[in-house]
């Protein structure tokens, strides 16, 4: 592959295609078909219920576990065809927040952001030193560079996960439920920053988030799955006419709307409720979940 082929993109082609992307776990399609695209400068929301593919969705585009079929692009390239080192390289493009913030505990906040640096770089330790002091000062922590983690706040903790994510000056961000465990307030505040770092930095995001609140704050483009499927996909103002309209009857339509306003009843709870209760009481009898 020539040096600069994993580098170019024409114009509008988008920094990530999942294409009819499948996956199985012993014989079960977690994932069965999905289509997306991310672009530049643009902060996609990746939503849905509890087990419905949206972690193992970010794991793909990620490519730390691979399809059965279908494939990822990024950067116009096709991740399953490249070789370890061609990987390597993408993955030096991008960035991850994950839920808990993932620090390492014996390490300071200044070093936990200067690891990328030090083992993927050829920069001087000074060099690095400032570069960690510009990644903590845009996410507001530059006090705390010679804090422990433990010493931190857990909204601090991400904060200080998103200046690491951030250390190799990526073009793709991806956040792994940023809000989970924050109150509203510090939430609120991750999500601002999270958008101010979308519009300066001109990178693309895609954010696996339930909070519905964090979600219509952030995106420019939301996707909800439902059963390892693309339910729909589309502008923000699509879903926030879905959310406000009233129930029509249309199962798809309701289904999203009951999620996304989190109502006690609708085709989400309906479908739960009937669970054929007989049947999984006989297979309990006979060992089947043992």
């Amino acid at each position: 592959m020539p040096e600069n082929a994993a580098n170019s993109l024409r114009d509008g082609q988008p920094v990530i295609r999942v294409v009819n992307l499948v996956k199985r776990f012993e014989g079960r399609a977690v994932l069965d078909g999905i289509n997306l695209e991310v672009h530049k400068g643009q902060t996609l929301v990746i939503m849905g219920g509890s087990g419905c593919g949206k972690s193992t969705l970010l794991r793909q585009m990620i490519a730390s576990i691979w399809p059965d079929e279908g494939h990822v692009e990024m950067f116009g390239q096709n991740l399953g065809e490249l070789d370890d080192g061609e990987l390597d390289k993408i993955r030096k493009r991008f960035g991850i927040l994950f839920q808990s913030g993932a620090l390492f505990n014996s390490m300071t906040v200044g070093d936990n952001v200067a690891l990328p640096l030090r083992e993927h770089s050829s920069l001087d330790g000074n060099t690095i030193e400032v570069m960690v002091r510009m990644k903590l000062e845009l996410v507001g922590l530059r006090h705390a560079v010679d804090l422990m983690p433990s010493e931190i706040s857990g909204g601090m903790k991400k904060r200080a996960g998103l200046a690491r994510a951030m250390a190799l000056d990526p073009e793709i961000l991806f956040y792994d439920e940023p809000s989970a465990g924050l109150d509203p307030v510090t939430s609120a505040e991750i999500d601002q920053l999270m958008m101010d770092l979308t519009q300066k930095l001109g990178v693309a995001s895609v954010v696996v988030t339930h909070e519905m609140d964090s979600a219509f704050r952030i995106a420019d483009r939301m996707v909800m799955l439902d059963g390892g499927k693309v339910l729909k996909a589309g502008a923000r103002s699509e879903f926030e006419a879905i959310r406000d309209a009233s129930a029509t009857g249309e199962t798809t339509h309701d289904l999203i709307r009951q999620f996304l306003r989190g109502d006690s009843d609708g085709p989400i709870t309906r479908r739960r409720l009937s669970s054929n209760y007989e049947e999984d009481i006989l297979n309990a009898a006979a060992g089947k979940y043992s």
